[in-house]
């Protein structure tokens, strides 16, 4: 028997994070594990010359969950985020 994988309804995206207070590093990661299921991977750069971290997560998500997420950490004091969403919507294994 075939095992059939479907992810219907969610999109890939990646969420891009320019943390330029770490006061707000601690609501950042509490937010982000809120949403832990979603997520696919997670990779921080601390660029120390300019004093800010750098974090790319890539997701998949339904669209408003990937909204939600974005807006919740665009919130965050000193916490900037743009969000890029993939083309591919649908994903059927077979």
């Amino acid at each position: 028997m075939r095992s059939v994988i479907k992810f219907m309804d969610t999109r890939v995206a990646l969420i891009g994070i320019v943390v330029e207070n770490t006061e707000s590093v601690e609501q950042l990661n509490n937010v982000l594990h809120q949403y832990s299921n979603y997520i696919i991977g997670r990779m921080g750069i601390p660029y120390r010359e300019r004093d800010v971290s750098i974090i790319s997560v890539a997701i998949d998500a339904p669209a408003n969950v990937i909204s939600a997420l974005s807006g919740k950490l665009g919130m965050l004091n000193g916490i900037s985020t743009k969000t890029i969403y993939s083309k591919l919507s649908e994903k059927t294994n077979e």
